[in-house]
């Protein structure tokens, strides 16, 4: 059994992602995973001040919501981001949380695989190919993880569409028991 931890980034009341990510936990605890799943509304997350205080004390010096969660990814087998797209890019909560856990770089992380579930309006191929880029150059920064699967869920446009969708839903609960 892997320990997994799911960080869905969106804030907005009656999320597609969040609901996405709800249904991807269903499945990733089918296959037997431990799964946490945070989501950061709510959460208090500042924007990195490029110190690189983490680099030596192996932790962000800036205290809010941020260091829990980098925690919790650091003692994971495998991490799930759930954003919605934002003008063809990760949402910027996300940004701002993996520039946040900077301090994981000279860590002994245990996380090996990385996971990217996305969600938005627009339902085009390559639609998620920025924050997919966004989320490999961070993972390539890790040398032993690698960005082990992505799901996009396009036509996701308006609050609680996803809790409407079964092939959205059905495919993130495929997505979850697919997580090695």
């Amino acid at each position: 059994m892997s320990k997994v931890t799911v960080i869905s980034t969106s804030l907005r009341a009656g999320s597609n992602t969040q609901r996405l990510a709800e249904s991807l936990v269903l499945g990733a605890r089918e296959a037997g995973h431990e799964v946490e799943l945070i989501s950061l509304k709510g959460k208090k997350i500042a924007y990195c001040m490029g110190c690189l205080a983490c680099q030596q004390r192996g932790e962000c010096v800036i205290r809010d919501d941020a260091p829990a969660i980098t925690q919790s990814v650091l003692g994971s087998d495998a991490v799930v981001f759930v954003t919605p797209i934002y003008y063809y890019e990760m949402s910027g909560q996300m940004k701002t949380l993996i520039d946040r856990m900077n301090s994981l770089y000279p860590s002994d992380y245990r996380f090996r695989r990385v996971y990217l579930l996305s969600a938005a309006a627009e339902d085009e191929p390559g639609t998620d190919s920025r924050a997919v880029s966004g989320l490999q150059g961070w993972v390539d920064c890790f040398e032993k993880a690698e960005l082990a699967g992505t799901l996009f869920c396009g036509g996701l446009g308006g609050p609680n569409e996803a809790a409407e969708s079964k092939a959205a839903l059905d495919a993130a609960y495929e997505f979850g028991k697919s997580i090695e």
